[in-house]
């Protein structure tokens, strides 16, 4: 399935906090190109790929809880900006929201090497990501409904996207699926989660790494001009 020039149109969607949690947290590569890195790893795999949306999937960094505070917001809110702007045309950011019990939660105490004892709490402030799972299950489902791509690529390593997988398979069997897992590359020493062998099962296609190199050299300028003031790459990033 492909346009009379024989190129799939290909739509990226993005987890990001999937993204950020398994490949880009502790490293000096969170200022970064998602459409130039992905376009290249899927053009790698399929050469007659044509991005023509990425749709990158996240929520608001809350100031209270962020180890930077309004430094975290304005980072998450430059980063946004940079892309935008660079991609008008092709990058889209869904957002959803965090919600917490403002009177705390209350959760088992871990105790190495003992058992779960749910009679031993202690309240925490448990922060808790919404919407974006469903976001992104509903921006795959629809583009692949109004007959707007020929190849989708997730780009998450949750099995929480198993069932609108499944649904995509059985639905639109003409839509080529891709998956990259953003995770370490294996020869790495790095060690996170594993692999969702569930995910891969519903790929035509599927790359379980990202190597540091590619990440290097896919990073954004330092400075993006905007149609307001730039965007800059944080000083802590």
């Amino acid at each position: 399935m492909s346009d009379q020039s024989g190129l799939k149109r290909t739509a990226i969607y993005i987890d990001g906090y999937n993204l950020y949690y398994g490949r880009l947290r502790g490293t000096e590569y969170k200022w970064l190109d998602v459409v130039s890195l992905f376009s290249q790893i899927i053009r790698s795999i399929e050469p007659a790929s044509q991005v023509v949306a990425v749709r990158y999937f996240t929520a608001p960094a809350l100031t209270k809880f962020a180890r930077h505070g309004e430094e975290s917001m304005r980072a998450q809110n430059d980063y946004h900006r940079a892309l935008e702007s660079k991609y008008p045309d092709i990058f889209t950011k869904i957002l959803g929201s965090h919600v917490y019990e403002k009177d705390g939660t209350s959760l088992p105490v871990y105790v190495d090497g003992e058992p779960f004892d749910k009679s031993k709490t202690v309240k925490v402030w448990r922060l808790v990501e919404k919407k974006t799972d469903v976001n992104l299950a509903m921006g795959m489902y629809r583009d692949a409904s109004k007959g707007l791509i020929d190849q989708l690529v997730l780009v998450s390593n949750d099995s929480d996207a198993e069932p609108v997988l499944e649904a995509l398979v059985e639905d639109f069997p003409l839509v080529k699926i891709g998956l990259i897992m953003p995770l370490a590359y294996p020869d790495d020493t790095k060690k996170g989660r594993p692999a969702s062998t569930g995910l891969s099962k519903l790929a035509h296609w599927t790359r379980s790494y990202i190597r540091d190199d590619e990440l290097k050299n896919a990073l954004l300028p330092d400075q993006v001009p905007t149609r307001k003031k730039p965007a800059k790459k944080p000083p802590h990033w």
